[in-house]
């Protein structure tokens, strides 16, 4: 299919279970639609106006930190003699949460895109050039992916899938108060397990094609 009339731009946002290709059905769906693939860059953004580093943030992307302080202090103080206090700025996870959606909030305003995670399918729920997908699939396929994308054990793999699920739906609930694996919340739903990663895009591109074109 041709890329879509940009009289304006539109947004697909995609939320995902950790094995079951986000990232790499993000971009091939950017990539057909000639629009751009954000994920990333929403975090280089959100530490540059919050005053902290990549990798704090990336650290803390999509899971509620309880302990963020503790392990900040703890970093700490692992040298007394080279000790730097730990910053005073230290956001909230709902001013990392806010910072995000503005900048979703933006993204959105400026140029069509396709946006990975971070809630983008609640920030953008008002928007009509919005398009929101869900991508699943069942545990032994995840984590056959998972395995094969990290080496990891069968045991390890199965566990973190558990922890970025757990983590993933923690979050969303907090900040939004929405279902993160509730089809309702999402236009489109995609069993990439049974449908393969290629003919999910497909989907997807129709789908968008309905909606925006």
């Amino acid at each position: 299919m041709a890329g879509m009339r940009q009289d304006s731009p539109y947004v697909i946002t995609i939320s995902r279970q950790i094995g079951s290709g986000g990232a790499y059905v993000g971009r091939r769906l950017a990539t057909r639609l000639g629009i751009s693939y954000v994920d990333r860059e929403i975090i280089q953004q959100t530490a540059q106006r919050l005053n902290i580093s990549e990798n704090a943030i990336a650290s803390r992307d999509e899971r509620v930190t309880t302990t963020w302080r503790t392990l900040l202090e703890a970093s700490a103080n692992k040298n007394q003699q080279n000790y730097v206090p730990p910053p005073i700025n230290i956001p909230t996870d709902n001013e990392l949460y806010q910072a995000e959606a503005a900048i979703i909030l933006d993204i959105a305003k400026q140029t069509s895109a396709v946006i990975i995670g971070r809630g983008g399918n609640h920030i953008l729920r008002g928007n009509p050039r919005h398009l929101s997908v869900f991508l699943h699939a069942d545990i032994a396929f995840r984590q056959q992916r998972v395995q094969a994308l990290y080496h990891l054990s069968a045991a390890r793999a199965l566990g973190i899938i558990h922890q970025s699920d757990e983590s993933r739906e923690g979050y969303i609930h907090m900040l939004t108060g929405g279902d993160w694996a509730n089809a309702r919340q999402y236009n489109l739903c995609l069993d990439t397990g049974v449908l393969g990663y290629e003919r999910a895009v497909d989907i997807i591109l129709a789908a968008a094609h309905a909606r925006f074109a």
